[in-house]
């Protein structure tokens, strides 16, 4: 258990009111397991800030005391990142405000404790988008998506978060405070230090608001479901798309036969979407704001043409917004449903999109090899190469026995990813989970920078200390508790 600091919990009391510096462990107890309840942790407080003033004021106070920070935001990630072993956890949850809507910049500035839902109506009410878009977007925070640098469906068309992001203010392991909320396009005036911070996960800064990029409101759209004979059908098809329409294709989304039954079968209000079975499915969605463009004419040619080609099998185009969300359902509950299955053993990783289809075929046939009955249900974002390899257990097989080979399912995933000149983590980030496998995968040289950088901007190691790099002194990982089962 951490040791106590009285002094510490005193003046942060009195700095924030003591309903913010929270010690029941009754209190405490959803700040300190991770959304898949893989790890469980343990912290001295959990200390609610309500401005970066008072951010800045809990960092100073933390580093005088030598003790931890884990700043967390909605607690919906996937890698113990935001689970604590020791110190404090710092909420940013009360840091949700809107600073400004600039619509001729394209631009809105947010605190970090905003729900990434609350951003996306905000910029609705302008006539615009902020087209970051998650399952969790009704609970994740955006200092969260930018700290991990969030993915989502419209990686395709608009970029990862990275490429959202304008400005940061950020608050140093010294208390300091850096303002670079600048709305900005270009800017060549030294290092970019805001993407420094963009992905780190908390352990170089704490994020305390952005400035974000806006995107006309599209004003029309089609969303089609196709079935495919194979990953690599389902490949020459997005090559078809993306060359025929261009920015136009917003969405690419891919699902195996094994995806799409569990959804039929788990998921409220699921309806199948086409007539027969097919190996492979791809849930694909364009959009224009230019409300005199037939866009579903144009998808409906190019998808002639494949089915004439023999690319594809079947295609369904919805024609209402109705039906529009019914094919998106398919898709969106997907995560929700693999657990009913079972045991999963999960993996975020990209290759280039020219590989995907490859990767699958190659991993899908390691893994079956390797535990035969194993259900593989690698689905994800297509065009942008990032596939969610994920193994369901056999059904015949105990839960505990499977999730004890994660490791060795890991060795087979990761070394193709790594032939294949890919990343073991695309959208996820690495957390604890994957701490230890990036000094397998990672270049030795990269990983000596990362660590050089997070020595230089946090000498103590007191911001989310043994997360994504180990430094000397870190605790080691604890075992995930599902794989202790």
């Amino acid at each position: 258990m951490p040791e106590s600091h009285p002094d510490l919990l005193g003046a942060l009391a009195a700095r924030l009111g003591a309903k913010h510096v929270i010690v029941d462990p009754a209190e405490m107890e959803g700040y300190l397991v991770e959304e898949r309840k893989l790890y469980r942790g343990a912290a001295l407080a959990v200390v609610r800030p309500g401005s970066t003033e008072e951010v800045a004021f809990v960092v100073r106070e933390c580093a005088k005391a030598r003790v931890a920070i884990v700043p967390q935001g909605g607690n919906t990630g996937l890698v113990g990142g935001g689970v604590p072993h020791t110190g404090i956890v710092l909420s940013l949850a009360r840091l949700d405000r809107i600073r400004e809507v600039n619509v001729f910049n394209a631009t809105i500035t947010v605190e970090a404790g905003c729900i990434l839902k609350t951003v996306q109506d905000a910029a609705n009410g302008v006539e615009c988008i902020f087209p970051l878009s998650l399952a969790s977007e009704g609970s994740c925070r955006i200092g969260g998506n930018i700290a991990t640098n969030a993915g989502g469906v419209n990686v395709l068309r608009y970029g990862n978060t990275r490429d959202l992001v304008l400005g940061l203010e950020v608050v140093l392991a010294d208390g300091r405070i850096w303002n670079g909320l600048k709305g900005l396009r270009k800017d060549n005036t030294g290092y970019d230090l805001k993407n420094l911070f963009v992905g780190s996960e908390g352990t170089l800064g704490i994020i305390t608001a952005a400035v974000l990029k806006l995107f006309p409101r599209p004003r029309t759209q089609a969303v089609a479901f196709v079935g495919c004979a194979s990953p690599h059908a389902a490949l020459s098809l997005f090559e078809s798309l993306r060359r025929t329409m261009g920015d136009e294709l917003t969405a690419f989304e891919y699902l195996p036969r094994f995806a799409l039954e569990i959804v039929l079968r788990h998921a409220a209000g699921a309806i199948r979407p086409l007539g027969g079975d097919h190996a492979a499915y791809a849930l694909i969605e364009v959009s224009s704001p230019d409300p005199e463009l037939d866009l579903r004419h144009q998808l409906e040619k190019v998808l002639e043409g494949a089915f004439e080609g023999g690319t594809i099998e079947d295609a369904t185009i919805a024609t209402s917004e109705a039906q529009n969300a019914a094919l998106w359902h398919l898709r969106e509950s997907l995560s929700d449903v693999q657990g009913l299955e079972g045991g999963s053993i999960k993996h975020d990783v990209a290759v280039p999109v020219s590989d995907v289809a490859d990767f699958i075929v190659a991993a899908s046939t390691a893994c079956e090899e390797a535990l035969p009955g194993v259900r593989v249900c690698a689905f994800g974002h297509f065009g942008d190469g990032n596939i969610h390899f994920n193994l369901t257990q056999p059904v015949d097989m105990e839960k505990s026995l499977f999730l004890a080979q994660w490791e060795r399912f890991n060795r087979i995933v990761h070394d193709i990813v790594h032939a294949m000149n890919g990343s073991i983590s695309a959208e996820h980030g690495v957390g604890l989970i994957k701490r230890d496998e990036l000094a397998r995968y990672k270049d030795p040289v990269a990983l000596d920078l990362m660590k050089t950088l997070k020595q230089a901007l946090d000498p103590q190691n007191i911001l989310n200390p043994g997360k994504v790099v180990a430094l000397e002194g870190d605790l080691p990982p604890a075992l995930p508790v599902a794989r202790k089962a």
